[in-house]
């Protein structure tokens, strides 16, 4: 590659990373969006106390792990096909979250006066589909973006300094703000909108290449 071209594709290289950045730092704002409304809806099953919060915060753990190891084979697999991946996986947590709210209603009613261990099992049943294809969006992403930057070590700390900026984001502004302008369901209807704008940019991103 001729000097030229290389200058010509480091600004284009830069600017990729640079959106790529953006858009995870809006899904971990999105993410933790639904986690603090989610977990208010489903204090209506679980009760106001340490035990049903550890439940809930273990059903995101669980989600993110399990997706991080089936993201980081499916990058593996499908290299040429990342952003696509990385767009499906945004939109289906859009979807999820704009029908969430009547999910987790159902959810309560069909839980009302069962256990705890049977009430924490059908938590996992319903959230595990979100949280998974959360956790799967980093290692995609990562792979991703070594193909422009051979740096593994700068890349990873680059997504996840943004997405975890994006996530502090999103629990100051449902906290102290998001709900006192709307109801929950507005507030998810909001987290459900940022994944759509993501997926549609990422959609953009990779309709360019």
């Amino acid at each position: 590659m001729s000097t030229n071209n290389l200058a010509s594709a480091a600004p284009t290289a830069a600017g990729h990373r640079t959106l790529l950045l953006a858009l995870f730092l809006l899904s971990g704002c999105a993410a933790l969006i639904y986690q603090v409304s989610w977990q208010r809806m489903l204090f209506a099953v679980f009760g106001v106390d340490l035990e049903s919060v550890t439940i809930i915060v273990s059903v995101f753990m669980f989600g993110l792990g399990v997706g991080a190891l089936l993201g980081g084979e499916i990058a593996d697999r499908f290299r040429d096909r990342l952003l696509l991946i990385f767009t499906g996986a945004e939109l289906g947590i859009g979807i999820f979250g704009y029908f969430s709210p009547g999910l987790i209603d159902l959810l309560n009613v069909s839980l009302a006066g069962s256990s705890r261990p049977v009430a924490a099992l059908g938590c996992f049943a319903v959230l595990s589909i979100p949280t998974i294809l959360m956790g799967g969006t980093l290692p995609v992403l990562v792979t991703h973006a070594n193909r422009f930057d051979p740096h593994i070590g700068q890349t990873v700390g680059q997504l996840y300094f943004a997405n975890t900026a994006g996530a502090a984001a999103g629990a100051y502004l449902v906290g102290y703000h998001l709900l006192a302008w709307t109801d929950l369901t507005g507030v998810i209807h909001i987290a459900a909108a940022i994944n759509l704008v993501v997926a549609s940019a990422a959609m953009l991103a990779f309709a360019r290449k």
